[in-house]
């Protein structure tokens, strides 16, 4: 079992330092408030209601971390002096099975964090945590999967060190549009942060 660990991003010049934790039942209701984002909600395919909604999606979070299948992170910016910390966003290293080379990453960010750097600071810690992590186990390269009309995904993967591989054609329903496959290989040095 890989026990819960706290991950870190420094700040930018223009946006705290950020926290990834794996996620907990008092995120709820800043989760249920996240997704109330019609962005967001157009790429994932997770329904966020209520708190009831949002509670079974933690507990599930809770259940693929203890299992050591999936290992998601709520993404808080940081507490200053003069803010509480606050969730930003998510990362997610998914299909994790000791022997296979490679595992898949996602990620989503708050609609009023964008544009501040969230994502590619979140995705490099979590890049750098699941390489080191398990790469006794084999793991050897993260796959980073979008749709091909999502271009901020595309330049976040790019930014991050995860190189354009090929695009895959659209798989209805799940998948309703061609996607673009991204690598990032375990010799990969750290993306253009």
């Amino acid at each position: 079992m890989i026990t819960p660990v706290l991950l870190n991003a420094g700040p930018t010049p223009t946006a705290p330092a950020l926290v990834l934790r794996p996620w907990r039942v008092e995120d709820v209701a800043a989760l249920v408030e996240v997704y109330r984002d019609p962005g967001l909600r157009r790429w994932t395919d997770t329904s966020m209601e209520c708190e009831d909604d949002g509670v079974r999606w933690v507990r599930a979070r809770e259940r693929d971390w203890s299992a050591g299948v999936r290992f998601g992170f709520a993404v808080l910016e940081a507490a200053s002096d003069t803010a509480p910390s606050r969730l930003v966003g998510n990362v997610v290293l998914k299909e994790v099975t000791p022997g296979k080379p490679s595992a898949e990453v996602g990620y989503w960010t708050a609609a009023r964090a964008r544009g501040r750097s969230v994502a590619p600071r979140a995705l490099e810690a979590l890049t750098a945590w699941a390489l080191e992590t398990f790469r006794g186990d084999g793991l050897e390269r993260l796959e980073l999967l979008h749709q091909v009309d999502n271009p901020a995904s595309c330049r976040v993967a790019v930014k991050c060190g995860y190189e354009f591989d090929r695009t895959l054609p659209a798989a209805p329903p799940a998948y309703p549009l061609d996607g673009h496959l991204h690598i990032r290989h375990a010799s990969t040095r750290q993306g253009g942060m």
